[in-house]
């Protein structure tokens, strides 16, 4: 499979010397740069250990503005939460490469957490529910007024280590691992670099769709020269890499007033000619100092256990909270919620008492897992058809039960295995959107790895899929050229309550034991699951339906790394392809290209046009996607507009006749949302509202 394969015999045979030489200190081959600046400094031992101590800093309290229900007021706390781990302790013993992390004089290994903590300024008003909400790529995450209303605590904290410190950023510090003797870990390292325009700037790294301003990992040597460094370019993910010789680009920033070769820079690269918007530049080189950042899930196990259960800090600072809360809930939305997933799966919803850390747990928009745990991880990484396609966190086991069985990798046991074995496991929701199928490499955790049969999930999970979105829920339809896309955007707002009304049905499910809905997904079962080339998409003037989806490749990054926990070293970069492939599956459609399976929201029941959770990109000779923003096809207005095109769907005045039909619909469907509890009562009245405000006919 020409994928996976360096087209130039030079380019072979530097792979063939990346595959040997992926790193040291604590696994994996690899060569080591001598250590400068004179003798490494002298090994000593560790204090006797003592049990881990935990550390808040408060550093402003602030009112929040308005007042929310019966609860009232609310404040804002912020502050730092340091905290200690044990290398020495089971439970942590998965954090890749804590035992090459600098101890401190308690013997363990630091990090401090940013956090933002919100509670009502009367805590007898406070329902005994926190929820943290994960910050994704550092992005504070505010309180949101209708769980507010209901008493809530929010906290929402860092757990990713790459976020350089900024204004309204929550950042993670956690130490660099070093070999023994005090120098540097080095290792292979890959990114894609992906102009947007022509120009001489240099482009920074890490690189990759979604690590803007991300840290990077520095180069081990601004020697190019040096085996180990290659720069190649192709324009779609197949195409044979065309080698960028070593002399025509440099670690350096260049542009305006700073021609190339620039001026020498560790984490910035620069290219003689122009960057091409029209390619996709992959570089590999051999990097250092990677830091430890699995630390994140052990902050977060950490900070969750404090807020719950501590009075007080090792110092005596009180927590603000303390015995105000019963049950605790997670919140991830996108790459935050493949960070839970992950979370759960590598064994941290069990804390350092064996308790549970989440009583409940919502993935949203989650297809995979989150590049946390190995060496010189990027935790916002992930990509797409064309662009970083074997970027991590796609491989990570993707059956939820223990019995999972993974023919394909033949490997066993799924995301809940391990919270299984120890009592910990908690209540799940796991919400999909359509792009999570096309792109985002969704199905395989609803069917077995062939895609020949549908899953039985656990008991303590439901997986939601909302019908006909986009991974951006709720973001309202712009013209496609402004997303880079060839159609007008996936314009499905609707969606946004039926999420809400989820977060209320996990809440009752966790406080009061109430059992939520039965899970909504396509299913093989009945045929709302089907191949991409099975889609009955309708012949919609202007559209054009290809069936491109994401593929799912098993891939081998060397002995060092174990993808089912995306954990350890990856040696051999890039990948090589093991000849087998994940089946992608997508839902099927009804004659107005809407998806038929799953929750179908008021912009689905009651239709305005079709919505899918596709688009493609307008680039010239690229086959890509675009994006995460899905199409929308608008309906024709009236009949006779119709009678003048091809187009196969019912007009909107043949569907609803009038806006008195077309209001009696949106009522009917939304009292039907109610009853079937995926929206509340105040979330309908307020859509039939703006139905009858807001008409589509006449």
């Amino acid at each position: 499979m020409k994928r996976w394969s360096l087209a130039a015999a030079t380019v072979a045979s530097a792979a063939l010397f990346l595959s040997a030489c992926g790193g040291s200190g604590g696994g994996g081959g690899g060569f080591v740069l001598p250590p400068t600046g004179g003798t490494p400094p002298p090994v000593t031992q560790p204090p006797a250990a003592t049990a881990p101590k935990f550390r808040l800093a408060i550093a402003k309290t602030e009112d929040v503005p308005g007042t929310f229900g019966s609860v009232g007021a609310y404040e804002k706390i912020s502050g730092t939460f340091t905290g200690e781990v044990d290398p020495k302790d089971a439970r942590n013993a998965i954090i890749q490469d804590l035992s090459l992390a600098p101890l401190n004089a308690n013997g363990k290994v630091e990090y401090t957490s940013d956090f933002v903590l919100f509670k009502p300024k009367d805590m007898t008003k406070a329902s005994g529910v926190l929820r943290y909400d994960a910050p994704n790529r550092g992005n504070i995450v505010n309180l949101d007024p209708y769980f507010a209303s209901r008493g809530y605590v929010f906290l929402t904290a860092a757990w990713q280590g790459d976020v350089p410190a900024a204004a309204g950023k929550l950042t993670l510090n956690v130490p660099v691992a070093k070999n023994a003797d005090g120098s540097s870990i080095t290792g292979t390292y890959r990114a894609e670099l992906l102009p947007t325009v022509a120009t001489n700037d240099s482009l920074p790294l890490p690189g990759g769709p979604f690590n803007a301003a991300m840290q990077a990992y520095a180069t081990a040597s601004l020697d190019n020269t040096r085996p180990g460094y290659v720069l190649t370019r192709r324009i779609n993910e197949g195409d044979a890499r065309q080698l960028i010789p070593a002399s025509e680009w440099k670690f350096a920033k260049c542009g305006a007033g700073a021609p190339f070769p620039g001026t020498p820079d560790e984490t910035s690269v620069c290219l003689k000619d122009k960057w091409d918007p029209a390619y996709m530049y992959e570089l590999v080189y051999i990097a250092k100092d990677p830091k430890v950042m699995g630390l994140g899930l052990a902050a977060l196990r950490d900070m969750i256990t404090f807020f719950h259960r501590d009075a007080s800090d090792a110092a005596g600072t009180a927590n603000p909270v303390a015995a105000a809360v019963k049950n605790t809930i997670a919140s991830g939305v996108s790459q935050c919620g493949n960070f839970m997933k992950t979370f759960v799966h590598l064994g941290f919803n069990e804390d350092r008492a064996g308790q549970k850390v989440f009583d409940g747990v919502f993935a949203q928009i989650a297809a995979r897992q989150t590049n946390i745990n190995m060496r010189f991880s990027i935790p916002g990484g992930g990509g797409g058809v064309r662009s970083d396609h074997t970027a991590f966190g796609q491989a990570g086991t993707r059956g939820l039960s223990k019995d999972y069985v993974d023919d394909v990798a033949q490997r066993r046991g799924g995301i809940l295995s391990r919270c299984e074995a120890s009592g910990t496991c908690p209540k799940l929701f796991i919400g999909f959107s359509g792009t999570e199928f096309y792109v985002l490499q969704g199905s395989p955790l609803l069917t077995d790895a062939w895609g020949t049969a549908d899953l039985v999930q656990p008991g303590n999970a439901r997986i939601y899929y909302y019908a006909s979105t986009h991974h951006l829920l709720g973001l309202a339809s712009m013209p496609g050229a402004n997303a880079g896309a060839l159609y007008t955007t996936n314009a499905n707002t609707g969606v946004i309550p039926v999420v809400r009304a989820l977060y209320q049905n996990l809440e009752e499910w966790v406080v009061k034991g109430t059992t939520p809905p039965d899970s909504q997904v396509p299913r093989l079962a009945d045929a709302t699951l089907v191949r991409p080339a099975q889609v009955k998409f309708p012949a919609i003037p202007g559209a054009s339906y290809t069936g491109l989806v994401n593929t799912f490749s098993l891939l081998d990054w060397g002995p060092g790394y174990r993808p089912q926990d995306e954990t350890g070293i990856a040696t051999q970069v890039p990948p090589a392809y093991l000849g087998r492939d994940y089946a992608i599956l997508v839902p099927q459609v009804d004659a107005d290209g809407n998806d038929i399976a799953g929750i179908r929201s008021l912009d689905v029941a009651v239709p305005v046009g079709t919505n899918t959770g596709w688009n493609y990109t307008n680039k010239p000779a690229t086959v890509d996607q675009a994006g995460l923003f899905g199409a929308y096809f608008p309906f024709v207005k009236t009949a006779a507009l119709r009678a003048g095109t091809a187009d196969p769907r019912l007009s909107l005045q043949e569907r609803y006749t009038d806006q008195a039909g077309y209001l009696a619909a949106v009522t009917s469907a939304a009292n039907d949302l109610v009853a079937r509890r995926f929206m509340l009562r105040v979330d309908a009245d307020a859509a039939i509202a703006n139905a009858a405000a807001n008409p589509v006919l006449p």
